[in-house]
């Protein structure tokens, strides 16, 4: 699991900093040379998609997402781990249902031929990405899901 979150994160960082390095040639060519770098809007474009999708499982198994815990300390335990699991468990289908109707767009996106409009980069691997990582994020859900509803001292 380590390996898989540790491949993820260097995928995120390099995204980011191809981005950043994209923008940085094309200011700079923009503002000193006085033309900006061909595909630099959609290269950066892609690499957003990559940076984060790669991060989302990430956010997910580290429990970075935004959570609404004012009455968790009010809360009985048996309650807190079932309204976990049960927000979890939502989750977890969300999105799934999110990864099948990118599959389908990638189909579809495959199938027409769909590419960028100045370096023609298919389309389509990148949408077969975002799809393979909502279900990776899907399966960390899941997962998390489960260890709720585990009572804290059940081993697994």
């Amino acid at each position: 699991m380590k390996r898989l979150e540790s491949l993820f994160a260097t995928v995120a960082a390099i995204a980011l900093f191809t981005m950043m390095a994209l923008t940085f040639v094309d200011v700079v060519g923009r503002k000193f040379v006085g033309n900006s770098l061909p595909g630099a809007v959609e290269l950066t474009e892609i690499f957003m998609v990559v940076m984060i999708y790669c991060a989302l499982p990430l956010a997910s198994i580290a429990g970075e997402h935004i959570v609404f815990d004012l009455l968790d300390r009010r809360l009985p335990t048996a309650l807190l781990r079932w309204q976990k699991s049960l927000s979890h468990g939502l989750t977890a289908f969300i999105f799934a249902g999110a990864a099948w109707v990118v599959v389908h767009r990638a189909a579809r996106t495959m199938e027409y031929g769909d590419m960028t409009a100045t370096l023609e980069i298919r389309l389509w691997p990148f949408h077969y990405m975002v799809a393979v990582m909502l279900v990776i994020t899907a399966l960390v859900h899941a997962w998390l899901a489960w260890r709720a509803e585990r009572p804290a001292g059940d081993a697994a």
